[in-house]
């Protein structure tokens, strides 16, 4: 404080001298007029940053010409060119397209279930069976009949190529025939409706009606569920900033925190939909299940490579400060005497993409630039520093 005083009364002393006819500080006061007042103030505040200046460098000359300086300790990262991959952070829920509920196809007693809950089944196994009520005998009828209804067709046909009999006999046993052969097929249709069959291959899930129900077609008669975990996928909403940068085929990383499990994979597929409610898109990410331990429903953490440069420069975010002017800059220790004494000299930098505590510069600092780590708070511009060897 003793220090800021000095330099004002010396700013103020300095600009009585300048201008002998310029009116004094408290002339200004006592007339009362705002705008002089402040020009007085920005007029002496510049005068102080210029003596502050002088001051410092007056007194780092002496320090060096005395043979006394005590440098400040600094320790310095090297800049390096690198492969940087940046990758947007969303999160998700796991899905399929195969977890159905399987539903009876027709009325009746559920007389025989086959499978148990976490089984696995291949498409069009037998599930369960329903009392079909006498269907399969009427079936067995039918069959009968139609076994007569082709003898007779058939001799018929032969009688009628040798001209003999009559065309009605022979078109009225063909017709017989024939409705007779449909009847069999839609009996068997409707008697293939009391099993029901899985859908796809997958796992029961859930065995929701027991044996003995009676079921009917319709909501609220479901039997089973069934889920196939081999084709699991998580769909996310990515914001449509990154619709340029996020397509199909960038690598995706899925971050499993109940399981503690990464899985690499890569985006399957993006939507060509901006929702206008949160302006946003689809991706689909796919996700192998091979131990099979991802479930439904389960909670995960999308890393999304949005970004990538075969030679960028990565520096530690902790070390960039930032002006009044809203610049960001570093320090980068430049050698002047041997290799462990170096100039402080301060570089406006323009930052890109962050990932976690590093940031990527992308104007500034050269590859192979001392940049001044610890220490780098402290240091001003010009400094002279001491850098720190492990």
């Amino acid at each position: 404080m003793k220090k800021v005083l000095y330099l004002l009364t010396t700013a103020i002393i300095f600009s009585s001298c300048g201008n002998s006819s310029a009116p004094s500080v408290q002339d200004l006061i006592a007339q009362r007029d705002l705008d002089a007042i402040r020009a007085k103030k920005s007029e002496i505040s510049e005068q102080q940053r210029v003596l502050e200046n002088q001051i410092q460098q007056l007194d780092s000359a002496i320090s060096t010409f005395a043979g006394n300086e005590k440098l400040p300790l600094v320790t310095t990262v090297t800049a390096t060119a690198q492969a940087f991959d940046h990758f947007l952070e969303l999160q998700g829920d796991v899905k399929t397209k195969q977890n159905v509920l399987v539903y009876p196809e027709m009325q009746g007693t559920l007389h025989r279930v086959y499978v148990k809950e976490g089984q696995r089944v291949a498409k069009g196994q037998i599930l369960a069976a329903i009392d079909d009520g006498g269907m399969s005998s009427q079936l067995a009828q039918l069959k009968t009949q139609a076994g007569l209804a082709k003898t007779t067709y058939e001799r018929q046909k032969r009688l009628w190529e040798q001209k003999i009999g009559s065309e009605i006999q022979y078109l009225q046993s063909k017709s017989n025939y024939e409705a007779t052969e449909n009847a069999v097929k839609q009996a068997q249709s409707q008697l293939g409706k009391s099993s029901i069959r899985a859908p796809f291959s997958g796992i029961v899930d859930d065995v929701i009606k027991d044996q003995g129900t009676v079921v009917t077609p319709g909501p609220g008669s479901e039997v089973f569920r069934i889920v196939n975990l081999s084709d699991m996928y998580i769909e996310v909403d990515v914001p449509e900033s990154y619709v340029a940068d996020v397509q199909k085929g960038r690598q995706a990383l899925v971050y499993f925190p109940v399981l503690g499990d990464t899985v690499i994979t890569k985006v399957r597929q993006t939507g060509n939909f901006i929702d206008p409610s949160n302006r946003a898109f689809k991706v689909e990410i796919p996700v192998p299940n091979k131990k099979g331990k991802i479930k439904p429903n389960l909670t995960a953490k999308v890393s999304i490579n949005d970004y990538s440069s075969d030679a960028a420069i990565i520096i530690p975010q902790s070390i960039i400060s930032e002006n009044a002017e809203g610049q960001q800059y570093v320090y980068v220790a430049e050698t002047t005497n041997g290799e462990e004494t170096a100039a402080a000299r301060r570089h406006v930098i323009i930052t890109g993409k962050t990932q976690g505590s590093m940031v990527e510069v992308l104007s500034g600092i050269n590859d192979g630039d001392q940049l001044i780590e610890e220490g780098a708070r402290s240091v001003k511009d010009g400094q002279n520093v001491q850098i720190l060897k492990d």
